[in-house]
């Protein structure tokens, strides 16, 4: 498919993506000039007209699905037996690999995507589509927080034929939901079925059911009880919970009646007003007795090799001819006869002297092309024509076969046709980078290659793509003599992360540099005991594994809590201490500047350094300001020429 052009339109650049019923391409619509992505079904529509009809019908609907959280379908098309979709292209990744990336998401991300999926549902429900195959790997992520759920319309387009008519099912077995796993059909309550098992995969990273079997899974959406979201995670509010026990339900009569109730009840499931919620119960009895299906072992078919009897043919007598009465001849005509005999006796001798010699073909096939030429050439033979061709059984250069074969009388001069090996045929090798490893040598051994032992190197490429491979794209080979070596990618390198409580701002911005983590401040918090504009908490905690873009969310110190402040403000007179001095000797008294420090400890300030500093050289008055919170304790002391003049203390009771 790499490099076709389908529809006269859509280029095929690569693989991006498998599933069960079709393969997923990145392709180039030449008219519109955008890249697009292809799903191109694996089911044999061959024998299936009324499929055909059917698929074409619920694709063209699942077209008029407008809606910011739906993958947009711009064409259906069919080109021979392939049947495909061309889709929006999505470069991101499915939720699926968002999940196994990132682990369980918080309670605030997990229903901002649940939001828009169920938003989404709800659309298609309102247009008569069902989806019926639910599941994170049919949701590709635009981003961190935005979703686009894919795969309208094929799973109920497959599930109305000859194919689904044994009681089998259209869906995935994780996500599946009772009614479906019973045999029955799907309806809007199933889709929301498996909404809630996708939202119980989003808080906790893990499914809910699981088991060796897809039998044993699917009984125990029949039988058991959706796991308690809370007892895994307690930080999750019993109004979240509530919504899974709802839509999981195992009687869809008590399930939400819409997608839209759904919507509504996730609008508000984490306001406080629902914080002391009681856990969702239901109201019958959990005993009552469960339809469980049969596994039935399949139909037994006669081998078309085993050996029957045949009747033999019986040959029909021939019928008896009764004998003539012998007449009497003459002599003369018999006598005429043997002349005439022996006259075309004689002619025949004459020509056979005079015609060229018959010989045999001799057997040449196996031989060198000369050798086989010197040989037919010897026989009396010519060449006249000469024919390449691939052969697994001959080597280069060796006769395949010739025309006439072996054992063919000609007359002498004929010319012979000589078939010459080239050997084994040889495959040009495409470009396998970007291919899941597993389905591409599932491929590949069908051809007949070997496979040396893959080389694993950790890459952005999820975990088991190609990433290289020898020999490489273009070099023709013969299947089963050459040996592919894959290097396959092992996904992103995981490392642990750090400790990042405690840390400054430009601390979380130098460990996002040197790490690649996506650090994200969150929200701010008063503490007691965490400095202000310092981490007081974060998630995923230290020591988790992730990959190099991974996203850790942080929350910073707001600092203390702000407590009640009195202010206290004081009017003090200081004094002059009044000394006479007379330096010069004239006979008058001169004022010397004194020193005033005023010291004052308050929520802002210390004793540990003066508040004022000046002179003065007359009695001066001055205001302080004092500042005290709750519980606090303050006061201020005056000091002239280091001689303490006044001083008080108080706390905040005190205060008017």
């Amino acid at each position: 498919m790499i490099g076709r052009r389908i529809g006269q339109r859509y280029e095929i650049i690569r693989v991006i993506g498998d599933g069960g019923m079709s393969r997923v391409y990145l392709a180039h619509d030449i008219i519109l000039d955008r890249d697009v992505a292809i799903k191109v079904l694996h089911y044999d529509f061959a024998n299936e007209e009324e499929l055909k009809k059917r698929f074409q019908r619920e694709a063209l609907s699942a077209t008029s699905l407008t809606h910011p959280h739906i993958v947009n379908i711009f064409d259906v098309g069919q080109e021979d037996e392939l049947h495909y979709l061309v889709m929006e292209y999505i470069p991101g990744r499915t939720l699926k690999e968002y999940i196994h990336t990132h682990g369980a998401l918080t309670a605030e991300h997990a229903v901002s995507i649940m939001l828009q999926l169920v938003s989404a549902i709800s659309h298609a429900h309102h247009n008569g589509i069902v989806h019926r195959d639910i599941k994170p790997q049919n949701v590709l992520m635009n981003g961190e927080d935005d979703v686009k759920i894919t795969d309208f319309g094929i799973a109920m387009a497959l599930n109305s034929t000859a194919h689904t008519k044994t009681n089998s099912v259209i869906g995935t077995v994780h996500y599946l939901s009772p009614e479906q796993a019973r045999g029955g059909m799907a309806t809007k309550r199933s889709d929301i079925y498996s909404l809630g098992i996708v939202f119980y995969e989003l808080l906790t990273g893990k499914l809910p059911f699981s088991a060796e079997t897809a039998v044993a899974i699917a009984l125990k959406h029949l039988q058991e009880e959706t796991p308690s979201v809370r007892e895994q995670m307690p930080e999750i509010p019993q109004s979240v919970e509530n919504v899974i026990l709802k839509a999981t339900a195992k009687d869809a009569n008590y399930r939400y009646d819409t997608a839209d109730d759904m919507y509504d009840d996730l609008l508000t499931v984490l306001s406080p007003e629902r914080a002391n919620e009681a856990k969702f119960t239901l109201p019958f009895d959990d005993d009552r007795t469960v339809a469980i299906p049969i596994v039935k072992d399949p139909n037994k078919f006669n081998n078309v090799e085993d050996t029957v009897k045949i009747a033999p043919v019986k040959k029909e007598p021939e019928p008896v001819v009764p004998e003539k009465k012998k007449k009497k001849k003459k002599k003369w005509p018999v006598i005429l006869g043997v002349s005439v005999l022996i006259i075309a006796l004689l002619a025949v001798l004459l020509t056979m002297l005079l015609k060229p010699k018959e010989i045999i073909v001799p057997k040449v096939v196996g031989e060198e092309e000369l050798a086989a030429t010197e040989i037919l050439e010897k026989e009396g033979f010519v060449i006249d024509e000469r024919f390449e061709e691939t052969s697994d059984e001959f080597i280069a250069g060796q006769v395949i076969k010739t025309v006439p074969e072996a054992g063919k009388k000609r007359k002498e001069g004929d010319g012979v046709k000589l078939f010459v090996s080239l050997g084994k045929d040889k495959m040009t090798l495409e470009d396998y980078t970007g291919r899941n490893y597993e389905a591409t040598v599932r491929l590949l051994e069908s051809y007949g290659f070997e496979f040396g032992d893959p080389v694993e190197e950790y890459n952005d490429e999820p975990e088991g793509t190609i990433i290289g491979q020898q020999p490489e794209a273009g070099e023709e080979v013969v299947p089963d003599e050459a040996e592919l070596i894959f290097t396959v990618s092992k996904g992103k390198e995981l490392q642990s992360l750090n400790d990042l409580r405690g840390m400054s701002e430009k601390e979380l911005k130098s460990y996002a540099k040197s790490s690649g983590f996506n650090i994200h401040i969150v929200s701010e918090e008063y503490s007691e005991s965490v400095e202000k504009g310092r981490v007081i908490s974060q998630k995923p905690s230290k020591g988790t594994k992730m990959d190099k873009n991974g996203r850790v969310d942080v929350v910073l110190s707001k600092g203390a809590p702000s407590k009640p402040v009195k202010l206290l403000v004081k009017t003090i007179t200081i004094p002059y201490e009044y000394q006479e001095f007379d330096e010069d000797g004239d006979g008058e008294a001169e004022m010397q500047p004194q020193k005033i420090q005023i010291y004052i400890q308050d929520r802002n300030r210390t004793m540990n350094d003066p508040a004022e500093e000046f002179e003065i050289t007359e009695d001066t008055t001055r205001k302080i300001s004092i500042e005290l919170e709750q519980g606090g304790r303050g006061g201020y002391k005056i000091l002239r020429d280091q001689t303490v003049i006044e001083e008080d203390k108080f706390d905040y009771k005190e205060l008017d």
